[in-house]
């Protein structure tokens, strides 16, 4: 999807690699490289490319103010949602199993509401709040708000229909539909419950793995109906809305404030920043058999405010491709005259780009992550990537200090991608490249990722950001990895291949 001293890169002992060449010199093929450390001889590549790098002696702080402000407001607004439940409620006004069983759906429907205005601006894509959370933890917030949606709501569902039937002396079954067919706007509300539960299923982590991207997306985009469904139910139905006062007041302004975000973020950002820069596609580079490099030209290019790691969401506006925009990372530092994306071809979609053709319209959304060099703590880093995660970062390691160390994780050396580029860059950035070859289930590169391993290769690695991206497995394996090395956290920066 997406992202040395006197050495500028290096192979890993024991493992079945591509010595770096001079690049003048034709790439040679896969050698056996001997186990012993000391008997490694790196080549000295070409001076590199010109291209304008950033330097910083000492890394930006970590904000995390916004990040806590917002934890903060959400959980005062749950509690206040909460609270309008109890104000409503009368003392004394709770005495038979029914009316226990009515509050608690009372209360897990405000609860249940409130959840669900959260997770639709956890999809506005406004600006501040990936700055504030950033995208990967934004990711895992939506993801475990929207079980916890599906949850409370269909405990909502289930307490009320069951308390009314114990007040009223009915079956279920007879109740659900007397308050189907009677209850004002309860159609509605029943229509976006069942799209609310089949959103749940498929958002099973098995089924969503085996789902194409546009799929999904477009399953994504029905929590907006469903959000404009139970409208007319809390406000008709619920005994803390239906009537003017505070209650009825603050729901409608966290509804503006959400919708508010949700317009910015979705239609007049975008909107803007296109009409501005009217991206181009300028050309299309193969990189690999089934990679290519996208590079798209516009106007006023040095005032997009994009940075190395970042990705955009691309639409480009051809046959089979304008209906659908699809997540990529910039393969290369942003600069004034292009902007480049590499794609791995997976799909029916990302079929059709190798076949695009110079001056084709772009419409992007961006730039979004924080996937960034301003937010390493460390004077230094290490990089690891794997398959098409080096796309962020070989654009990352432009903006990254000297001394930067990159593990790059391939199975063979022709699906190597960025090879010159990344020995271009490590003499100029005096950083060091190890190129990773062999399955997964070679016994080398599963050394590699021990403990023992990772400190032989990076023995001040405690003392680094590491920036990760690629497949799950090596993300997963890497990060325990760190861990067990007693890497903090904070200094851990993953972009993962995930929707």
């Amino acid at each position: 999807m997406r992202r040395n001293r006197d050495d500028a890169t290096d192979v890993l002992p024991s493992l079945w690699l591509a010595r770096p060449a001079p690049l003048t010199a034709p790439r040679p093929a896969p050698v056996p490289v001997s186990p012993a450390p000391d008997r490694l001889r790196p080549t000295q590549p070409a001076p590199p490319a010109a291209t304008s790098h950033r330097d910083w002696e000492t890394p930006d702080t970590y904000d995390h103010g916004g990040r806590l402000f917002f934890s903060i407001v959400f959980w005062f607004a749950l509690a206040a949602s909460a609270e309008l439940w109890w104000l409503k409620t009368p003392a004394g006004s709770i005495r038979s199993v029914g009316d226990v069983l009515l509050a608690g759906g009372r209360l897990t429907g405000m609860i249940g509401g409130f959840l669900l205005l959260a997770q639709v601006l956890l999809m506005s894509r406004v600006g501040w709040l990936e700055r504030w959370i950033g995208a990967h933890s934004l990711l895992i917030w939506h993801r475990e708000l929207g079980g916890a949606v599906l949850v409370v709501i269909l405990a909502h569902v289930g307490l009320t229909i069951v308390g009314y039937a114990k007040l009223d002396q009915q079956q279920v079954l007879t109740e659900t539909w007397s308050m189907i067919t009677t209850y004002e706007d309860m159609i509605s509300a029943t229509v976006a419950t069942g799209i609310l539960v089949a959103v749940g299923l498929l958002a099973v982590r098995t089924i969503r793995r085996i789902m194409p991207y546009e799929v999904w997306y477009y399953v994504h985009l029905t929590m907006y109906l469903i959000l404009l469904l139970s409208y007319g139910h809390q406000f008709a139905d619920g005994e803390e809305l239906m009537t003017a006062g505070f209650g009825r007041y603050y729901w409608v302004g966290l509804y503006v404030f959400v919708l508010a975000c949700l317009i910015w973020g979705r239609l007049l950002g975008p909107l803007a920043l296109n009409l501005r820069h009217q991206l181009r596609v300028d050309k299309v580079v193969p990189e690999a058999p089934d990679m290519v490099s996208i590079y798209v030209g516009g106007r006023r290019l040095d005032r997009l405010h994009a940075r190395a790691g970042q990705y955009f969401r691309w639409r480009f506006l051809t046959s089979g491709c304008w209906w659908q925009a699809h997540p990529f990372s910039l393969s290369a530092a942003p600069n004034e005259r292009w902007l480049r994306l590499t794609v791995k071809v997976v799909g029916d979609h990302t079929e059709r780009l190798p076949h695009l053709r110079p001056g084709t319209r772009v419409l992007a959304e961006g730039p979004s992550g924080v996937f960034t060099a301003d937010r390493r703590i460390r004077p230094t880093a290490l990089l690891i990537a794997g398959g098409s995660g080096i796309a962020p970062i070989r654009a990352l390691l432009e903006d990254l200090p000297r001394g930067t160390v990159v593990i790059y994780r391939a199975r063979s050396a022709d699906e190597l991608v960025f090879r010159q580029e990344l020995d271009w860059l490590a003499e100029a950035r005096d950083a060091r490249v190890w190129y990773v070859l062999g399955s997964r289930d070679d016994p080398a590169p599963r050394q590699l990722f021990t403990v023992k391993g990772m400190r032989e290769l990076v023995p001040d690695v405690r003392r680094r950001d590491v920036y990760l991206c690629g497949p799950a497995g090596l993300v997963d394996t890497s990060v325990t990895t760190l861990r067990r090395l007693r890497v903090p956290r904070r200094q851990i920066h993953v972009d993962p291949f995930e929707f």
